[in-house]
């Protein structure tokens, strides 16, 4: 196994380099992204993906998981850090950090990247502002066995520090792929592909409708909601009752009552 390399100083290059993966612009001039916590790094080396840097802290307790972890990453020739809680709590910007975190290099987010034949649902989010949904929808979308998420427009950063952590893992399982509308749709209509987004329009009962693999489930902004020519274009429109003065859903909540309705429908 390699030596881990032992750091110890808040003003070590490295460590502001990776403390800097917390800021958008630096994660895109880099092009990697930072995750922290055994579960996270284990799904993501389950699902194929390992660190290019693996940082633990020297007040770690074994862990099997932990040990395999570092042995893979050595095994790929991945840099293996050695460093206090304190220093880690400044690159991951928790006061009670983890004890350990990864820097992984972002994915390929093309639309060309997506096999729609590879799942029956894919979720898709339009001008999506808030992390914490947009991690929930990454979420969702593993529950489901949905192929991954499609970011329309000006959406939150998948890559993102609280993106990450809500996904709880599901950002190294689900295809993540961004595009603007005037993108989306012409590739959406290139192949089979239904649309179908909640909405108040020419709807019908989501509990009855006809959906259809490969099914697209479109949500909107979640103050806004979706423009009204886009949900001109969709293939099917579909309500949720709402029985109390609520008269809306949390975008990611919305998603997931209707990718579960989508999933009983299509397993018939």
């Amino acid at each position: 196994m390699a030596e881990r390399r032992r750091i110890t100083g808040f003003s070590n290059p490295t460590v502001k380099a990776i403390r800097a993966l917390r800021e958008k612009k630096h994660r895109k001039a880099a092009g990697r992204f930072l995750a922290e916590g055994l579960r996270l790094l284990t799904d993501a080396r389950e699902s194929g993906r390992l660190p290019e840097v693996l940082v633990l802290s020297d007040a770690r307790d074994p862990h099997p998981l932990l040990a395999e972890l570092e042995a893979a990453v050595a095994a790929a020739c991945g840099e293996v850090l050695e460093t206090t809680p304190d220093i880690l709590s400044r690159i991951t910007g928790k006061g009670n950090p983890q004890a350990v975190a990864g820097v992984f290099a972002e994915f390929d987010t093309s639309l060309a990247a997506i096999d729609r034949s590879a799942a029956p649902i894919w979720l898709v989010a339009q001008a999506l502002r808030d992390p914490g949904n947009l991690g929930t929808m990454l979420r969702t979308g593993d529950a489901i066995g949905a192929g991954g998420l499609i970011l329309v427009d000006d959406c939150a950063d998948p890559f993102g520090v609280e993106a990450v952590r809500a996904s709880m893992g599901a950002v190294f399982t689900q295809r993540i792929a961004r595009a603007r509308w005037e993108e989306f749709l012409p590739w959406l209509r290139s192949d089979k592909g239904q649309l179908v987004a909640a909405s108040l329009r020419d709807a019908q009962p989501y509990r009855s409708a006809p959906y259809a693999a490969p099914c697209f489930i479109l949500v909107g902004n979640e103050s806004r909601g979706l423009p009204e020519d886009y949900e001109a274009a969709c293939d099917l429109r579909v309500s949720m009752p709402m029985k109390g003065r609520a008269d809306s859903l949390n975008a990611a909540v919305a998603a997931a009552v209707l990718g579960y309705e989508v999933l009983a429908t299509l397993q018939g």
